[in-house]
């Protein structure tokens, strides 16, 4: 998925500030997880959080 719009992504938030904030840790838990196992990710962590969080919204639906 190529950027997701905000419309997508904040179905599941209350706001806009709690959508930062979800993404924000969603990218640190993936960066983590990532140095942990000693994976190198091409693309950025936010990135992976953001497609992440809407593949989890279009599956809801």
């Amino acid at each position: 998925m190529l950027n997701p719009s905000i419309g997508v992504l904040i179905q599941n938030s209350e706001s806009r500030y709690k959508l930062v904030l979800d993404v924000a840790k969603k990218a640190r838990s993936i960066a983590k997880e990532a140095q942990d196992n000693g994976q190198v990710i091409i693309e950025k962590p936010v990135t992976l959080a953001m497609d992440e969080m809407a593949k989890e919204v279009t599956e809801q639906e």
